[in-house]
C-alpha cells in the first residue's frame, strides 16, 4: 500500500475549499490515514521545500506556505501518488484541465493550493516531516472490494 502527502495550502483555508477537495480524493476511494491542520514554521517550510533553495520562486513559495493555516494529509491505495497526481493536475496552472483540482480552482501558478507528493520516496520524507509515527492511523476499508 502507497502512501502519498497532500497539503492543501492556505488559499484553500481562505477559499473554504477544503471539504469539497478532500471529498475528491476520497470518492476516488484513497484511504485518509493522517490528517491536521496547522502553520508552517519558516524552518518546517524550509525542510518541506529543499529541493528549491535557490530557486527564483523559493522565497514567495516559503511566504506563501507560512503565511496562514494548512492542511496535511497522507493517504493510501494501491497507486497512490501516480493516482492523486492526475486528480490534483499538473503544477503549471495553465495546462491543468478542467476536471483537475489545479484546473477547477487555481488561476496562478504562485498560487498553488495544493502539493502531492511525486514519488515514494518524497511521500515517506514528507510525512515523516510532519506527522508523528503514530498520528498515522492504519485502518481496514470493508469497502475496498467496492474500488
Amino acid at each position: 500500500m502507497e502512501k502519498c502527502f497532500v497539503m492543501l495550502k492556505p488559499g484553500v483555508i481562505n477559499r473554504r475549499i477544503a471539504g469539497e477537495i478532500i471529498s475528491r480524493l476520497e470518492r476516488k476511494g484513497l484511504r485518509l490515514i493522517g490528517i491536521k491542520m496547522m502553520v508552517i514554521s519558516g524552518e518546517l517550510a524550509a525542510k518541506h521545500y529543499q529541493e528549491h533553495n535557490g530557486k527564483s520562486f523559493y522565497d514567495y513559495l516559503i511566504s506563501y506556505i507560512t503565511s496562514g493555516p494548512v492542511i496535511v494529509m497522507v493517504w493510501a491505495a494501491d497507486d497512490c501518488i501516480m493516482l492523486i497526481r492526475k486528480l490534483v493536475g499538473t503544477t503549471a496552472v495553465q495546462d491543468a484541465v478542467p476536471g483537475t483540482i489545479r484546473g477547477d480552482f487555481c488561476l496562478h501558478t504562485p498560487h498553488n493550493i495544493i502539493h502531492a507528493s511525486d514519488s515514494p520516496e518524497s511521500g515517506e520524507r514528507e510525512t515523516a516531516l510532519f506527522f508523528r509515527p503514530e498520528e498515522i492511523i492504519p485502518w481496514t476499508d470493508e469497502l475496498a472490494q467496492w474500488f
